[in-house]
């Protein structure tokens, strides 16, 4: 779904693209990763396969534990799931047994035509695909 057509569209809508970018896509160890390649930079949207949701939940919370300033989402913002986010431009949450990274830290700040933070967009990105996300 992170490659998918609802999010590649959502991407060209957000960023005021010309067309729908086309990602490139791998998996490997239970990781599936789509990485789209803008004008700006890299934009790396990855999913996590976990055994049960305590391991998502840490595999979310390791996603961005190392990075500085990286800290848990709260109140409405987490939209009732596990979230962590740090400024540099990386939100992860944790979805059934799964974890969601958007990782907009290889994008030239401000983003977009509305010049927003990479952690902005990244956040914006994952609620796309937390809004269609469906087992």
């Amino acid at each position: 779904m992170v490659c998918g057509q609802e999010i590649r569209a959502k991407i060209a809508q957000i960023l005021a693209l010309p067309a729908d970018p086309s990602p490139s896509s791998t998996w490997a160890g239970g990781r599936y990763t789509c990485t789209y390649r803008l004008p700006s930079g890299a934009l790396v949207l990855a999913v996590q396969e976990s055994p049960d949701p305590a391991a998502a939940r840490a595999a979310a919370h390791s996603a961005v534990a190392a990075l500085p300033s990286a800290a848990p989402i709260e109140g409405l913002a987490n939209l009732g799931l596990p979230g962590y986010q740090s400024p540099a431009g990386t939100v992860a949450f944790a979805k059934d047994s799964f974890a969601l990274t958007v990782d907009a830290t290889g994008l030239k700040e401000p983003v977009g035509p509305h010049g927003v933070s990479r952690s902005s967009l990244a956040y914006q990105i994952a609620t796309d695909v937390l809004a269609c996300w469906s087992e």
